[in-house]
């Protein structure tokens, strides 16, 4: 008797035989694609830098785009200056100069959304004799008391430009440009042979039962912080200091068991707005066992151990990056650092699944990025792994 093969044998090993193909191939494609998921309490940056992705990654915003942000940033200044008006009323602070009463009515006179492709000049006149009022000002510094957008002292103080009739949106202007983001947005950007999908979902505390939809698979997580609003409330509930609220979704978010064994990115941002803070508005009085006074390098450090402090996972690996959202060089950098810790992270998820060796592992790299296993960045990037981690 013959020991060939039966024609349903054959057909069966034929099938095996395309599966396992199917199989490397999707292993393949798993290990080219890179799932980020950004997460963060709100306003802490997240959409910032994905705009900084686009501009350092696809050759920043064409005319077009840059005009449909027009709308966006003429809306945000006047709808900060309302904000700080209000304000004033509610603190009974009075204007400096009482003639400018006429620009305080032009300014509540103006609709929520500002429409079409210039910024009404009373209206642009109007800001620019506000902010220079001492009263004004002196509502600004207590901002802290109520809720404004970060860009605000930004767009007043290059109102003259932006109320010009050829005003164009420079890269700063939309950076700082703020839309809540509602629900979740997937950004997809290649850099080298990998391809980043970013996931960006609402920060807000009534979004964040939409998030458990991108937990499943995820290569890593980068979590962002603004460290500057340690002395500010919720939007949401204004009884929750923002940097509590902050540790608490860290905490939920490390310890998860979707995430047990995804690696973290922590971005402790807006630095610059934290470093001129911590003079006039003492640390202390917000979390009591601060003992540094306003020392930056000490408070940078106790708010980088409140946070590390709270992974329960001995083998979880949270890496650290203190960033300003808006430096488009800082950032340029610290993303560079960030890939090589994705490169690792994903050529060691491939090891387990049996993907073949990664062919771009320690290729050289353009001028001002690391090579991989390198740290490429301006300020402080660090490795804790463990409870206390450091």
């Amino acid at each position: 008797m013959g020991c060939g093969m039966s024609t349903e044998e054959k057909e069966g090993k034929a099938r095996n035989e395309e599966i396992e193909n199917q199989l490397k191939r999707d292993k393949m494609l798993q290990r080219n694609e890179i799932k980020m998921l950004l997460l963060g309490a709100g306003e802490s940056g997240k959409s910032t830098i994905l705009k900084q992705m686009k501009l350092i990654h696809e050759g920043g915003y064409s005319r077009d785009e840059r005009e449909s942000f027009k709308e966006i940033i003429f809306s945000n200044t006047v709808q900060s200056m309302r904000v700080i008006l209000e304000a004033m009323e509610s603190l009974e602070l009075p204007l400096d100069d009482q003639r400018a009463e006429y620009h305080v009515q032009t300014i509540f006179m103006q609709p929520q959304q500002i429409e079409g492709d210039n910024l009404p000049p009373e209206v642009g006149s109007a800001i620019a004799a506000l902010w220079k009022d001492a009263g004004v000002q002196d509502c600004f510094k207590r901002s802290r008391e109520y809720q404004l957008n970060d860009s605000a002292r930004y767009y007043f103080d290059n109102i003259e430009r932006i109320a010009q009739h050829d005003y164009m949106p420079n890269d700063q202007d939309v950076l700082r440009s703020r839309v809540k983001t509602t629900g979740i947005t997937e950004t997809t950007f290649i850099i080298g042979d990998l391809t980043y999908r970013m996931f960006d979902v609402g920060g807000q505390r009534s979004e964040r039962k939409k998030w458990i939809h991108c937990f499943e698979n995820v290569t890593t997580i980068l979590f962002l912080v603004a460290i500057s609003e340690y002395d500010q409330l919720l939007f949401e509930d204004e009884t929750v200091n923002r940097m509590q609220e902050a540790l608490t979704l860290f905490d939920s978010i490390c310890n998860s068991r979707w995430f047990i064994k995804t690696s973290i990115i922590l971005f402790l941002n807006k630095i610059d707005r934290f470093k001129e803070k911590l003079p006039v508005s003492p640390m202390k009085n917000y979390f009591p066992d601060y003992e540094g006074g306003d020392d930056y390098a000490l408070a940078c450090d106790y708010i980088l151990n409140r946070f590390v402090s709270l992974n329960q996972h001995e083998t979880k690996q949270i890496y650290t990056h203190f960033t300003c959202a808006t430096d488009t060089t800082q950032i340029r950098f610290v993303m560079a650092a960030v890939n090589d810790i994705i490169i690792q992270e994903n050529l060691r998820l491939c090891d387990c699944l049996g993907c073949p060796p990664y062919p771009r592992l320690g290729a050289p790299c353009r001028t001002g990025e690391p090579s991989v296993g390198g740290w490429g960045f301006i300020g402080r990037s660090e490795l804790y792994k463990g409870q206390g981690g450091f």
